[in-house]
């Protein structure tokens, strides 16, 4: 398979690995765009949220959790962060692999989008 995210979950590129478990692997955003920018993914291939199936959907908030987890470790979690998960193509998401952003370390622009 030639998604990079899946090539990361099998060791094959190596990435600055911060946390991992059975269902989920985390690591450093190569292009950060916040002092702490940190991508969180399944170790199970999803292209993106629409993708997701039923039984799947509480990925997500393991997701979330480890999120909430990684935000204490990298200090973060008093002074506010932001999880962002992107779907599609219009939706700004760049690799087909779901994946969601843990950003903060400065304050963080209001707009959305």
């Amino acid at each position: 398979m030639d998604c990079i995210f899946c090539q990361i979950v099998d060791g094959k590129i190596p990435s600055d690995i911060v946390y991992q478990d059975e269902e989920v692997i985390a690591f450093r955003d190569i292009n950060p765009v916040a002092p702490a920018h940190l991508l969180i993914i399944p170790k199970k291939h999803i292209p993106s949220l629409t993708h997701l199936a039923d039984v799947e959907t509480p990925l997500i908030g393991h997701m979330v959790k480890v999120a909430n987890q990684l935000a204490r470790k990298e200090g973060i979690a008093e002074s506010g962060y932001r999880l962002v998960i992107n779907s599609g193509e219009q939706g700004g998401q760049l690799v087909p692999h779901l994946h969601m952003h843990l950003l903060g370390g400065r304050r963080l622009s209001d707009a959305i989008g």
